[in-house]
């Protein structure tokens, strides 16, 4: 089995590491900080043992799983390592050092690869002396649980070390679809009206934060609504993504971030990890009621689902990727009810072109152009399916 080497030591470093050792590879986790270490072998541990309570694992199975993790403060220890993800800060600068620190180390048929959920591959790459071999490999929290797996190769990448990536991570029991090097990739690129509209709707006081929940849920299928799972994945990282986004599309009104939002990150309101977001999480507190009116409902869930079926045929349409792995990665990276694709077959193409049409004329804002896919499609009757 070849060795896996992870650089960080954190939440998302720890989780690759345990679906690696769990495949059966030896696995090396480094970080210069002493104390992630430890706490990611506790965490690693504590997880096992979850796992042996419920039945899932034996003993002997954890204890073998975890003595193939080795963790290590040095660089050098990745040297036989025939894959190493970095999973780091989301910083592009950092990053780029990194890569070049494992190149440095590293054989020279050795793939390395980054976790970002948004950054440019390719700018990680532009000053290694083998550009070919890096790309991204992006997992979704909590890594051991999430199937999907973001694959993104950069310009630099030749095609043998694409395959061998998916042909490993498709060998841990994973979903890879694959992804161009543009902000956001598939699913933080597509997703970002989840966020986006439910907060100007907000902002507008058509409908408070239990009443989009209560929608989106209730009406639209989805897991979690917008507000409780921006509380779930922490503010502080939401906005952060969407004002990258944002930033790396030349400032698209697509992308926008909330003043709502950044106030409340402001205030460290980050959500259930400080007990307070859009909700109040502390002991005690009383959660707002939504107001059920199924007309406000199934207003608020026909304007977010209109504004992510329009974002995912821009990704079609600009061959972010293709048309089942735009599906594929919103049902199994953020737990859609159905394909955004698919269900604009559904609706109708014709109608969502409508309600996009209404709500540019209405708010004479570019956020709400639609897609050109979208209006040929409904001009010439086509479905996606």
């Amino acid at each position: 089995m070849e060795v896996i080497g992870i650089l960080g030591a954190g939440a998302m470093g720890s989780g690759i590491a345990q679906v690696a050792a769990a495949c059966g590879h030896d696995v090396v986790v480094c970080d210069n900080l002493t104390p992630a270490l430890s706490k990611s072998g506790k965490r690693i541990q504590e997880t096992l043992r979850i796992l042996v309570e419920k039945g899932k694992m034996t003993d002997g199975d954890a204890y073998s799983l975890f003595s193939r993790i080795r963790y290590t403060d040095h660089m050098s220890d990745f040297s036989e390592c025939a894959v190493v993800i970095e999973a780091i800060l989301e910083e592009v600068e950092p990053k780029q050092i990194a890569f070049k620190s494992i190149e440095a180390t590293v054989k020279e048929d050795t793939i390395i690869a980054s976790n970002t959920s948004s950054l440019s591959i390719s700018a990680m790459g532009a000053q290694m002396r083998h550009p070919e071999r890096i790309l991204g490999i992006h997992f979704f929290n909590p890594a051991p649980l999430m199937r999907l797996v973001e694959i993104i190769p950069a310009l630099q990448t030749e095609e043998r070390f694409i395959n061998r990536a998916r042909k490993l991570v498709d060998g841990w029991g994973k979903t890879t679809v694959l992804a161009k090097d543009t902000p956001g990739f598939i699913v933080n690129r597509v997703a970002r009206p989840y966020y986006g509209e439910a907060l100007r709707i907000l902002e507008e006081g058509i409908a408070d934060a239990a009443t989009v929940d209560w929608a989106m849920r209730d009406l639209g299928g989805f897991r979690m609504g917008p507000f409780e799972l921006m509380d779930f994945i922490g503010n502080d990282i939401n906005y952060t993504v969407t004002e990258t986004v944002f930033r790396s599309f030349y400032f698209d009104p697509r992308y926008k971030p909330s003043f709502t939002q950044k106030r409340l990150v402001d205030a460290h309101y980050f959500g259930r990890k400080t007990g307070r977001g859009f909700y109040n999480y502390r002991e005690g507190a009383v959660q707002p009621e939504p107001q059920r009116d199924e007309h406000l409902g199934r207003q608020v869930l026909t304007r977010i689902l209109c504004m992510l079926i329009n974002e995912a045929a821009d990704a079609l349409y600009l061959h972010i990727a293709n048309r089942n792995d735009i599906d594929l990665a919103m049902t199994q990276g953020v737990n859609y009810p159905k394909g955004l694709l698919a269900w604009a077959d559904e609706l109708g193409i014709d109608n969502i072109v409508h309600q996009l049409d209404w709500l540019h004329a209405e708010y004479c804002d570019d956020r709400y152009r639609c897609c050109r896919l979208l209006r040929i499609m409904a001009r010439e009757k086509r479905t996606f399916y």
